[in-house]
Order: C-alpha cells, then structure tokens, then sequence
C-alpha cells in the first residue's frame, strides 16, 4: 500500500508561484511513476503532470506547459511541482497520484493510478 500526502497549496495572485510536495510511504519511492491533478469545482479530475520512476521522462498538459514543472527526489521520498505564472484557471484541488511503474514508464490518465492523495487546494483570485 501506498499513500501519498501533499502539501504547500494555498493562496496566490496572478502571476506568481507555489510549490507543491508529494511524500509516498508504504512502498520503495523509485518503483513508483507519479502524477499530479487536478479538480476545479463542478469538473472533472484533470491531468496536469506526470513523471517516471527514473525521472528521465516528464510530460505536462498544454494548459500547464512551460509554466509548471515536475520533479523528484528518489532520495527523499518526494514528487514536487513547481507552479510558476499563475491563472485564475489554475484554481483547483491538487492530488498526487501514484503507481508501480517501468523504469521509463510515464502516465497521464486518473485510471492507471492506483493510489491517490487527499488534495491540497491552491487558490488564485481573479
């Protein structure tokens, strides 16, 4: 079993930054590929960024490209997402999501994780 708790949401303008964490327990950290999400209010649960067990491979939704990145520290147990230029439409609960994975295996779907994280809201006022 694996559980997955984030942390660092909040309150931002336009514009700005935050940076999430994502600590997994429960199962050696580097097998894991993990995945961040995300869920505005009356909406679906959407992929915003996925990184392999090995690190090499990433990938982002376009509505994120180029101003949110992801990255890991196998050493630490931990996945982060680094949120720059904040949107209004960025607004929503942020879940960390994890999976046993290939080495180079990357995933962006809700259904191909197996274990998820309660959310961390991160607010950006119009």
């Amino acid at each position: 079993q694996v559980q997955p708790v984030e942390s660092g949401g909040g309150l931002a303008q336009a514009g700005g930054s935050l940076r999430l964490s994502c600590a997994a327990s429960g199962r050696t950290f580097s097998s894991l590929a993990m995945g961040w999400f995300r869920q505005a209010p009356g909406k679906e649960r959407d992929f915003v960024a996925a990184i392999s067990r090995s690190g090499l491979r990433t990938t982002y939704a376009d509505s994120v490209k180029g101003r949110f990145t992801i990255s890991r520290d196998n050493a630490k147990n931990t996945v982060d997402l680094q949120m720059d230029n904040l949107k209004f439409e960025d607004t929503a609960v942020y879940f960390c999501a994890a999976r046993s994975a290939g080495y180079y295996a990357i995933y962006t779907g809700v259904v191909e994780y197996d274990y998820w994280g309660q959310g961390t809201q991160v607010t950006v006022p119009s």
